[in-house]
């Protein structure tokens, strides 16, 4: 992981871009595998931890609205946790992720496994991604969360994703 981590650092650096985070299952993860890297604060502006709804509301300004039709793992709010990360950071780039870890908490519409991704680009578009990975406990979902969510800044950097063809 810290491999993936220095090609994201190192791709925001060479664009002079500041990266932020806006979690929710991964609990700060992507931010921790971010800063274990030394020198990462020239290129980390920083992190949101939003595990409560109450906190994606405050901290990045998800609708009420939202959340009620849509839930907190939704395609709608990573896209809205990413754009609020940005709005309120330096950053040129916000990485969002909003998901079931599990072991409880998944249903028949939304699995333990599923997590959204949000990526927003100053002065561009946001995006959403959907996955749902296998469900081989709460650490893997977290740690392939992390991963993906690199991967996804990457590519919204014009980067080649490493692990393409993984779940």
């Amino acid at each position: 992981m810290r491999g993936l981590a220095v090609r994201f650092l190192n791709a925001c650096d060479a664009r002079g871009i500041m990266a932020v985070t806006a979690e929710s299952c991964t609990g700060g993860l992507i931010a921790g595998v971010l800063t274990d890297v030394p020198g990462s604060s020239s290129v980390v502006d920083r992190g949101f931890v939003t595990y409560s709804n109450e906190a994606k509301t405050e901290m990045l300004g998800i609708s009420a609205e939202t959340l009620a039709a849509h839930g907190a793992v939704s395609r709608e709010t990573a896209l809205q946790m990413a754009e609020g990360a940005l709005a309120r950071s330096r950053a040129g780039l916000a990485l969002s992720v909003t998901g079931i870890a599990g072991p409880e908490g998944g249903s028949a519409d939304k699995p333990v496994g599923l997590v959204w991704f949000g990526v927003a680009v100053s002065g561009g578009s946001t995006q959403a991604e959907r996955r749902v990975f296998p469900n081989r406990g709460r650490a893997f979902i977290r740690r392939e969360a992390v991963r993906t969510a690199l991967e996804l800044g990457l590519a919204a950097l014009g980067e080649a994703q490493t692990s393409a063809g993984r779940p």
